[in-house]
């Protein structure tokens, strides 16, 4: 027999991350070192107060089935956490706990959003947005993130991007994959422009507790948000626990209950001793040291890999103010940067990504994740420094 696939499977996309992590597995199992700056995973282990926590609810019990929603002292530690961070009212029963934060997108998206609807999306951005949104059947309209505005959305061209047929908005900050964050005056802006316009607005904010100079400014803290902000985050970058697969939503109450009924009829509940552990890394004084730990290790290796990347020839990079992701601009090295992403990896051992594998933005630019040592990072810049150096006198 020959399968016959639904046409909308033509119209998924992927992660070319995993792509490239599985080729550099290649080259490693032909012996080759590799240095591994193209998966944005944290390489500090999950904090052991948490790890404990999922262990001992084993051992209590947390095996079997929980509501589709989540149980009910995890819905409540996420409601307290995200209602105290951000300085907004938040009931349980706004909160869906998922096996990975995509579900609340791609819930969100099935829930809300009708065939030929436009859904505003950032460009450069995470890959999986554009792939979501074609998925259901609806007009993807990218936004371009542009370098001389340190990423930063042109608000006058994202007003100007709103149809009658806009449903939704996509916003990301701080963002993957260039590391770019919303300033208030931004947040502001867009909060206005969703409650004049009607929109709905999905606020991806996983990396919200990764970052530096600047501090982060939630769409959902703006008056007029409550009832159309669907937050989207989860428990992966902040607490390293991308493994863990637990994601979470706070929406308005009729879209959380959507959600509870797509969960019912795709994965049930999410693992139940990770909800517990959910308790335990939102609600401990020692898992917000440990976030602390880690982000001010993630500040040093940026400053080591920024200053590295704009010594190289052709090469220049602007400091991301979160996440952890350096954006360079490579188009001074001649050459295109997805065959660079490719020469990297084959010739001089480091794995990158290029920067179209999240959108046309990110045309002569590259991906690096600093979420390995800093040893390994200064490893990896000067193999990428010597191959520039080289193809350049050659």
């Amino acid at each position: 027999m020959t399968i016959r696939f639904a046409q909308r499977m033509e119209r998924l996309g992927t992660e070319s991350a995993f792509e490239v992590l599985a080729r550099a597995r290649d080259l490693e199992a032909q012996g080759r070192r590799v240095v591994h700056l193209e998966i944005g995973e944290p390489d500090f282990p999950t904090p052991g107060n948490i790890s404990e926590a999922a262990i001992g609810a084993i051992h209590q019990g947390y095996t079997h089935y929980t509501p589709a929603r989540g149980l009910p002292e995890a819905r409540e530690a996420v409601a307290r956490f995200v209602g105290e961070r951000l300085g907004v009212g938040v009931d349980p029963g706004q909160v869906t706990l998922v096996p990975g934060s995509k579900n609340v997108l791609l819930f969100c998206l099935l829930a809300c959003v009708e065939p030929g609807e436009e859904v505003i999306y950032p460009d450069p951005g995470y890959p999986v947005y554009a792939s979501l949104v074609n998925f259901v059947g609806a007009v993807g309209v990218p936004i371009r993130l542009r370098e001389e505005t340190d990423f930063r959305m042109d608000l006058e061209e994202l007003a100007s991007l709103v149809t009658p047929r806009t449903r939704l908005l996509i916003l990301n900050t701080p963002q993957n994959p260039t590391g770019g964050v919303l300033t208030a005056e931004d947040v502001r802006f867009i909060a206005r422009l969703a409650v004049e316009r009607d929109l709905l607005v999905l606020a991806d904010e996983i990396y919200s507790q990764i970052v530096y100079e600047a501090g982060h400014h939630s769409v959902l803290s703006e008056p007029g948000m409550a009832e159309r902000t669907v937050l989207m985050d989860g428990l992966s970058k902040a607490y390293a626990m991308c493994g863990w697969r637990l994601g979470y939503s706070v929406a308005p109450r009729p879209l959380a209950d959507r959600m509870e009924a797509l969960m019912i009829n795709t994965s049930s509940c999410a693992a139940a001793f990770t909800q517990m552990a959910v308790v335990e890394a939102l609600g401990s004084p020692d898992s917000q040291a440990a976030v602390r730990r880690m982000v001010a290790e993630f500040q040093l290796r940026r400053d080591l890999v920024v200053e590295g990347l704009n010594r190289m020839p052709g090469v220049r990079c602007r400091t991301p103010q979160g996440a952890f992701y350096a954006f360079p601009n490579v188009e001074g090295t001649g050459v295109d940067a997805a065959t660079l992403a490719h020469e990297l990896l084959e010739r001089a051992g480091v794995a990158v990504l290029a920067g179209t594998a999240f959108g046309p933005g990110g045309s002569g630019f590259l991906r690096l994740a600093y979420t390995q040592s800093r040893d390994d990072l200064q490893m990896g810049l000067e193999r990428m420094g010597n191959y520039l150096a080289d193809r350049r006198a050659g």
